[in-house]
């Protein structure tokens, strides 16, 4: 299977490491870019592994802060977003 992200992913992402490497240093951002290369490759290898969410929605806990969420679609996951988990959930979907 492949990952693809959509736009919001995309912004979603750069957000994510633009503000650890502003607070945290590019130390910290190093590892965060390692952990979620990590767990994008474990999601190939079994995209199921997230809770359903809503409809064909799955969603992974990340981090204590962010949620991936992502969609199967054929041989494709695609992930939707990185969802901060301390907004309101309205704005998850």
């Amino acid at each position: 299977m492949r990952i693809f992200f959509t736009r919001r992913a995309e912004r979603n992402y750069d957000a994510i490491k633009n503000y650890i490497r502003e607070e945290f240093g590019e130390t910290t951002v190093k590892e965060f870019i390692q952990k979620t290369d990590y767990f994008f490759n474990l999601l190939q290898h079994y995209p199921m592994m997230g809770q359903i969410e809503k409809d064909d929605i799955r969603g992974f806990q990340f981090s204590p802060q962010t949620r991936i969420l992502y969609r199967i679609r054929g041989e494709k996951i695609v992930i939707l977003a990185l969802f901060d988990v301390r907004q309101h959930p309205k704005k998850k979907f």
